[in-house]
Parts: structure tokens; sequence; C-alpha cells
């Protein structure tokens, strides 16, 4: 027998035991598109933006659907309604992460985002409460985030009102706001190191969302030996940990538990601490994680959301001179602060209008059930991944009267007063929200507030407008150039 029928009569015969195992398992779950062996139903799903083919097949099976993914079974979640109660009304549920062999090749169950257990409570509790110390929600972050706010308008201010390519710099002063919270520091915008830092943080952005991390994650022990993505993603990871480490390391030496600069600081002091959960929780590798989910995570949502602001702003000139209109009328010549957001309905109309037109995480990120659930009148097994589709949500026509365009009003009542929409979810809900959630909503509102204030913004003459967004795990604009026209 050769080795190409053996390999089959292996791959035939795991195949049936899986089945086999599964029959009783799988009783009364949701249901969804008959899959093929092996391969699921991946040639039916747009792998790319599979969020776009989970509406489709809602349609079909209804808000609770399944999907199979080669051999893993997938649960999708949509609707505001069918999320909440996922999310909120059995959180314990729905509050795992599933196994997903391309995040647990670096992550093996360290950091914040792709931790299960005691670790990820350890860890969550950690960020939040190191966070709020450090300043999230505080006038001190507000300073910081004003004075990195006036470092991007000298930046704009350079290119004296001719085309530029905004990615670079937006990432960076957003980056500087985490990077200050964790290394007590900030980069200049051509500074080598962050510039080397974002390409790697956006590079894996972009193909962690593409076919390739997603056929990996279905057949590891194949795509191990193939050429691909995956590999530019973990070589992209290891520079990056390394960076971490060698920084760490530094400051471990510098160390005063007596003066805690930053995040770094408050994590090596508990690993001195002398405590169980010192040697159990606070290690090298988990700080290694820790720090690189709060670096991309506090870079990468907020910067995109900025970049689709400009770009509506260009689209929508009409819309931008209103928000001029109203900085004017509240604000004046006088620096932007927090209290002013009261003030400016519909300036906070329009961020909040950019978060859910941008829809900046469509797909979420994935949940799994910490235990056997019935759920809907649906039994999801214990383990099971679970995707509470954030696109379902955010462009739902129930809550948004016009769920595909760009409009304001959807946060706005009849007399042009500010108002909460509880469909609005950009952070997702739950025991697996954002962290970062307050300290992301105060540097949108200071950020945009001032580059409105200080300039006018529209495409370079001849350029077409693309609200089309580009490929990636997160949901941006397409590389476009931009004209800043100071206004002062």
């Amino acid at each position: 027998m050769d080795l190409i029928t053996v390999l089959l009569s292996f791959v035939v015969i795991l195949f049936l035991a899986i089945v086999f195992k599964n029959q009783g398992k799988y009783k009364n779950f949701p249901p969804g598109p008959k899959p093929l062996p092996i391969i699921g139903n991946v040639l039916m799903l747009d792998m790319s933006k599979p969020h776009k083919t989970f509406m489709e097949l809602s349609t079909t099976y209804g808000p609770v659907f399944s999907v199979q993914i080669g051999m893993t079974k997938t649960v999708v979640l949509c609707g505001y309604e069918v999320v909440k109660d996922a999310l909120i009304n059995h959180a314990d549920a729905f509050s795992d992460r599933p196994y997903a062999p391309v995040t647990a090749k670096f992550a093996k169950n360290n950091g914040v985002i792709f931790s299960n257990g005691e670790n990820w409570k350890v860890m969550r509790r950690f960020t939040l409460s190191t966070l709020r110390d450090y300043g999230m929600g505080k006038k001190t972050i507000e300073n910081k985030i004003t004075e990195e706010a006036e470092c991007l308008v000298q930046k704009l201010k350079s290119y004296e009102g001719k085309p530029f390519d905004n990615l670079t710099i937006i990432n960076a002063a957003v980056a500087n706001i985490i990077v200050t919270i964790l290394l007590s520091h900030r980069f200049d915008y051509e500074d080598p190191t962050i510039l080397k830092l974002m390409a790697v943080i956006n590079e894996n952005l972009r193909l962690f969302g593409s076919p390739w991390v997603r056929l990996y994650n279905s057949f590891p022990l194949l795509m191990d030996w193939l050429p691909g993505a995956h590999r530019t993603i973990f070589g992209n990871i290891k520079e990056f940990q390394k960076f971490i480490r060698a920084t760490f390391t530094k400051q471990k030496k510098e160390l005063d538990v007596n003066d805690q600069r930053n995040l770094i600081d408050a994590f090596l002091t508990k690993q001195q601490e002398g405590k169980p959960e010192s040697t159990e929780y606070f290690h090298n590798e988990n700080l290694t994680i820790l720090v690189g989910n709060l670096f991309a995570a506090g870079m990468e949502t907020t910067s995109t959301t900025l970049r689709w602001g400009l770009l509506l702003m260009i689209k929508y000139p009409e819309i931008q001179q209103k928000v001029h209109n109203e900085i004017e009328r509240v604000i004046g010549s006088a620096e932007p602060q927090m209290e002013h957001r009261k003030q400016m309905p519909y300036t906070d109309a329009v961020v909040h209008e950019i978060q859910r037109f941008g829809d900046i995480v469509p797909n979420n990120l994935p949940h799994a059930t910490s235990e056997d659930v019935t759920f809907r009148g649906y039994f999801i097994p214990k383990g099971t991944a679970v995707i509470p589709l954030l696109h379902s949500v955010l462009r739902e026509k129930t809550y948004f009267e016009k769920p595909n365009e760009f409009y304001p009003e959807h946060f706005l009542d009849s007399k042009g007063n500010f108002t909460k929409n509880e469909a609005f979810i950009p952070f997702s809900i739950g025991k697996r929200s954002c962290a970062g959630e307050t300290l992301a909503k105060m540097e949108l509102f200071l950020f945009f507030t001032t580059l409105l204030q200080k300039f006018t913004f529209h495409a370079p003459p001849g350029a077409k407008l693309d609200l089309e967004p580009a490929l990636g795990f997160t949901s941006g604009p397409q590389t476009y150039e931009i004209c800043a026209i100071s206004r002062t």
C-alpha cells in the first residue's frame, strides 16, 4: 500500500470517528447549510468577508444558525436582541474564547484577548484596574490626548494643503496614547521603531482576515507544511515580542516599586509580591502577550475609526460643515475638552455614526461556550465556537432607519438633541467587551474635534472616493489621500 493510500485511509477513518463521536453531541443543534465531508461549508462562504455570507444565511436559517468550517462547527448569532440575550443574559455560558490554532501557537492562553479561565479573569482584572490607575477616563489621560492631538495638527500643517496618505501618522498618534500608558513614552511619527511596530501590526491584521488563516485554523497540521500568510504572521509576532521583551527587561532593571510609572512597572511589581498568583499569572510570557494585546487593540480600532471619519467628512462636505459650525459656536478657538461633548450633540452624533457605519470589527472576536447551554430552543455543547455578529447589529433596520447609509440623525431626536441607541455596540457587550472602551471614546472625540477645528478636509482633484472597506480582520477604509486645509 503506497503512502497516499495510507494517508487517505487515515483521513477517512478520522472523519468517520469524529462523525460517530459527535452524533449524539449535536442533537437539536442550530440549523444551517449541509456541510461537505472534511471541508464543511468552506466553498459557500466568502472567506474574505464572511459576515456578508452570514447575513445571507440568516435570512434562510434564522438569527441563530450554524456553519461548519473544516471540521469545526460554529454558531452564528444575528441581530441585537439575540446577541444581547447571549452576551448579557447568558454571559457566563458565552464568555470563553474558542481554541484557534493560529492564536494558540503564539498566545498559549496568555494575555487578555485570547485567554480563558482564571488566567483571563486575572489579566482582565489587572488590565482594567491598571488602565484606570494610569488615567483611563480621567483628566490626566485627557491632557495626554490633547497634547498628542496638537502634535498631529502640526504634522498635518506641514503638508501645506498638499495630498498625503494619513494611515501612518494617525496610527502613530493613536499608538502614542497606549504607549504612554504601557511605557511612559511617546514616539516621533518618523521614529523607525514605531514605524516598524505599526507595520507588523497592520500587516498581521490584514492577514488575520485572509482565507489562509481560516484554512490554517481548520487544517493546522496540513498548513504547517505549506507556505502562506500564517508564516508571515508568526514571523511578525516573533519580531514584535522581541521588542516587548527587550523593553520590560530594561524596565525591570530600573524598577522602583514605590514609583510605578506605567502598566509594565505595575505588572513587574506584581511579579515581586511573592503571592501564589505572582508566579502563576504574573510571569514574563503573560506580560509579553498582554502588552502585545493592548498595543495592537489600543492602536488599531481607534485609528481606523478616525480614518473612516476623515474619509466620510470628505465624502459628505455638508456634514463636515455642520461639524465646523458647531465647533465654532461651542468651542471657538479654545482647546477641545471632553466637557464640551454634552454641548455638541451634532458632533457627538457624527462620531457615533462613524463608528456604526465604519463597522470596524464586523465579525466580532469569536466567543465559545464555557458550558453546555440551551439557547433560544437549541442545544449548544461546551466548547462550541460562537460568532456574535456585530455587523448584523450595527446594520439592523429595526434600530437604524438607514442602516447602509452614513446618517448622523440615527443619534439625534427631532429637536436635534443627542439620543442613545441601545443597538450601538461597536465595542461589543458583556464580559468580553473591549477593556479600553472608555479610553477609545475619549480619543475619538478629542482627536476628531481637534482635527475638524483646525482643518477643512477634501479629496485631491480628480480622486474617486470608495467607501467599500479594505480586506482584513478589521474593516478599515481603502488607502486614500487627503488634503488638509488649515482653518486658522
